[in-house]
């Protein structure tokens, strides 16, 4: 057990909320044909100046006036995105320009685990307390997601949304308060072709021309490829890190899934039983905000006065990869 609280959250929504009733012509449908088939009713649509880092910030401002830190209380600001800003710096970089901190030496790195970058940069942040490295952290998820879409695969770009989320995170003493309980991470390399985003390393280049960069610039997705890897890894991995808890499915108090498509998330409200309004739900009104999808639906859990004192959190999803992560917390 990792002592630690969190202090401060803060979300980004676009200032475009597109309703989904604006892809049914996209898509060649009857209005109504998108929400009724993937579950979505509206969902952020980031302007051109509302980059990922300036959305990040702004969630950050957010999370740090919550927790009533000064920004430079920081000791390290953990850029937790799906898709970068740019490859070179990183996104942690911009966002701490963004706040006024590009002369103050605070640490500022990248964690990328795709959708569960939120939670590897949770567990990152962890290990910097129990190692005495870190007493403050703020993390940081902000996608844009739409910036890739193909928007003749609806199965795909029907169902993300744009938006940032940030929480700031403190060391504690009490092994018996607030705190990481357990976690678990898996990888499965096998499914390495259900998700992909192929531009903007090094594996396509200029001298490979325009329309393989544009190609490789579409995100696709094997939707169903996902989900089956889903159902078929994570009923194990949660139980084992519940176990470790101290907690089973039955007892765990909050459940806080990546919002990844409206059949995943009910298929965890299926896994895990019991009152389903346990299950944190905002994908209709968000989407699928890769990265940021963790940490909104977080702060949606602490908005609506679920995150009491004593609390325990159970934050799971899966990524491309295919990867998977549960990760329980007490509030």
């Amino acid at each position: 057990m990792t002592p630690m609280t969190l202090t401060g959250f803060g979300t980004c929504a676009p200032r475009e909320q597109r309703p989904s009733t604006a892809l049914d012509a996209v898509f060649g449908q009857a209005p109504g044909w998108t929400e009724s088939q993937f579950g979505i009713a509206v969902r952020g649509v980031a302007s051109p100046d509302e980059t990922t880092s300036a959305m990040g910030a702004e969630a950050a401002r957010e999370a740090l006036a919550m927790a009533g830190w000064a920004p430079d209380d920081l000791d390290v600001i953990i850029g937790a995105c799906g898709v970068m800003e740019q490859p070179i710096p990183g996104t942690s970089v911009l966002i701490q320009q963004a706040l006024g901190l590009g002369k103050s030496g605070i640490w500022a790195f990248d964690v990328n685990q795709t959708c569960l970058s939120f939670v590897a940069a949770l567990d990152v942040a962890a290990m910097g307390f129990e190692t005495g490295r870190f007493r403050r952290a703020l993390i940081v998820s902000s996608d844009i997601a739409s910036a890739g879409l193909d928007w003749e695969a609806p199965h795909a770009a029907a169902i993300f949304g744009d938006g940032a989320a940030a929480v700031c995170v403190e060391a504690g003493a009490d092994r018996n308060g607030p705190g990481l309980l357990a976690r678990g991470f898996e990888t499965y390399g096998d499914g390495k072709d259900l998700a992909t985003l192929r531009s903007g390393g090094t594996r396509i280049r200029i001298e490979h021309g325009l329309e393989a960069l544009t190609e490789g610039a579409r995100f696709h997705l094997d939707a169903f490829g996902i989900f089956k890897a889903a159902a078929r890894c994570l009923p194990d991995l949660v139980d084992r890190v519940l176990g470790e808890a101290g907690l089973t499915r039955e007892t765990v108090d909050v459940i806080v899934p990546h919002q990844a498509s409206a059949p995943g998330v009910e298929h965890v409200r299926r896994l895990m039983g019991g009152d389903p309004a346990r299950v944190i739900d905002i994908f209709a009104g968000r989407g699928n905000q890769i990265a940021a999808s963790l940490p909104t639906a977080l702060a949606e859990a602490q908005a609506t006065g679920l995150l009491g004192s004593g609390k325990t959190v159970l934050l799971l999803g899966t990524a491309a990869g295919v990867s998977a992560a549960a990760v329980v917390i007490r509030t």
